[in-house]
C-alpha cells in the first residue's frame, strides 16, 4: 500500500505548514505528478458502477466539493480513483473570500473549521480551466460543479447569481450542485427556509428546463444542505426538493457547532467544522432525509468519512453514493480505495 505509507511520511511535513498553504503545495505537487504520469503507481479502486440520477458512476465514492474550488487541480484529484468528482464553489464574479488565516487542523478531533468564503477565481476562469483538463477532454468520468452566490450579492437577488453560474457551466457538468448551505457566506443558510427555498428552487428549475432543450441535454441538480437543521426543517425541505423536482440532496456540509471540540485549541475560530465530529450529525440527517423522500430522489451522502465503516454507515443510513474531504486530509489518498472495497462488499 504504497500510498498509505507514502502520506504517513509526508503528512508531519503537511501538518507543519498552515493548512492553507498544505493544501496548495499538496495539491500542486499532485497535479504535477499526474502531468508526468507518477500517479498512475497510485492503486485504484475496482470498477463499481452505481446509477444514479441517470448517471453511471465508476464507483460510489466521490470528491466533495471545496477540495479544488476553481477547477485548477482537476487531472489530479482525478487520479486518487474516485468514481466522479464535484468542482467548486464557484460563483458568477472572483472574489477573494474571508481574510487569512481561515483554515485551522484539530488534530485531536480529526477535524477541520474553516471559513474560506467561498474564494474562486469567478464562473468564466472556473469553465476555462475544465476544458483545459484531460479528466473533461477525455470524458474519463463524472464531473458534478458546484455552484453559489457571490457574497456581497444582496439574499433577496441570490436566485440571479444561481442562475448565472447554472448558465455558464451547464454544458460542462454531468450535474450540478446547488449549495445554499455554506455558514461562510453572510445569510447563505438562510435559503434553506420554505420561502426561500421554494423561490430558489422555483428559478433553478426553470433554467435547468430552458438550458436543457437548448443543450438538447438535460443535467441533474442536487441541492446541498447543512447538518445543522432538525426534522421539521428536514421535512419541509424534502417537500420542497420533491415539489421542484430536483434530481438529488447532497447531505451535509459543515457545523456551525462545537460540542464535540470544546476546549481544543480553534474551538473557538468561526467557521464550519467538518471531519470527525460532523459523522453521527450527517448520518442523522441522511436517515431523516430518506424517511422523508423515500425513493423520489437520490441522497449523496458526505460528512465525517474516516474510514471505510463511515462509509458503510452512510449508505445503511440511506446515501446512494457518498464523497470525501477532510478524511482525506487525516488518511490520505489510501481512504478512497478503502471506501470503494468497504462499499463494494456491501453492494
Amino acid at each position: 500500500m504504497c500510498d498509505k505509507f507514502l502520506y504517513k511520511l509526508a503528512r508531519p511535513i503537511l501538518f507543519s505548514l498552515d493548512p492553507e498553504t498544505a493544501h496548495t503545495f499538496t495539491m500542486t505537487s499532485l497535479k504535477y505528478a499526474a502531468m508526468f504520469g507518477a500517479t498512475t503507481l497510485l492503486p485504484r479502486p475496482k470498477h463499481d458502477p452505481r446509477t444514479v440520477m441517470g448517471l453511471t458512476f465508476p464507483n460510489p465514492v466521490g470528491l466533495a466539493a471545496g477540495l479544488d474550488k476553481d477547477g485548477s487541480y482537476i487531472d489530479g484529484v482525478a487520479s486518487m480513483g474516485f468514481g466522479f468528482l464535484e468542482i467548486g464553489t464557484v460563483t458568477p464574479r472572483p472574489q477573494a473570500g474571508n481574510p487569512r488565516p481561515r483554515m485551522f487542523r484539530l488534530p485531536a478531533a480529526q477535524a477541520l473549521i474553516n471559513r474560506m468564503g467561498f474564494n474562486n477565481k469567478g464562473a468564466d476562469q472556473f469553465v476555462a480551466n475544465i476544458q483545459a483538463s484531460r479528466f473533461y477532454e477525455e470524458k474519463q468520468g463524472i464531473l458534478g460543479l458546484n455552484i453559489g452566490k457571490n457574497a456581497d450579492t444582496p439574499i433577496e437577488r441570490a436566485a440571479d447569481d444561481y442562475v448565472i453560474c447554472l448558465q455558464k457551466v451547464y454544458p460542462f457538468a454531468d450535474y450540478v450542485a446547488v449549495n445554499i448551505s455554506s455558514p461562510n457566506t453572510k445569510d447563505l443558510r438562510q435559503l434553506q427556509g420554505a420561502n426561500e427555498l421554494d423561490a430558489l428552487l422555483g428559478a433553478v428549475k426553470a433554467e435547468q428546463l430552458t438550458l436543457a432543450h437548448q443543450h438538447k441535454r438535460y443535467v441533474p441538480i442536487a441541492v446541498k444542505i447543512a447538518p445543522d437543521i432538525d426534522n421539521e426543517q428536514i421535512k419541509a425541505i424534502a417537500d420542497a426538493l420533491i415539489r421542484h423536482k430536483m434530481d438529488g440532496v447532497i447531505a451535509t456540509n459543515t457545523t456551525i457547532t462545537r460540542n464535540a471540540v470544546k476546549g481544543m485549541e480553534h474551538e473557538e475560530q468561526m467557521g464550519g467544522l467538518s471531519g470527525a465530529p460532523v459523522t453521527k450529525m450527517a448520518t442523522n440527517v441522511i436517515r431523516a432525509l430518506k424517511a422523508e423522500l423515500g425513493g423520489a430522489m437520490p441522497i449523496i451522502g458526505v460528512g465525517g468519512i474516516m474510514s471505510g465503516e463511515d462509509a458503510k454507515e452512510k449508505i445503511a443510513a440511506g446515501a446512494d453514493l457518498i464523497q470525501l474531504y477532510t478524511g482525506l486530509v487525516y488518511r490520505g489518498p489510501a481512504l478512497v480505495r478503502e471506501c470503494a472495497e468497504a462499499l463494494r462488499k456491501t453492494a
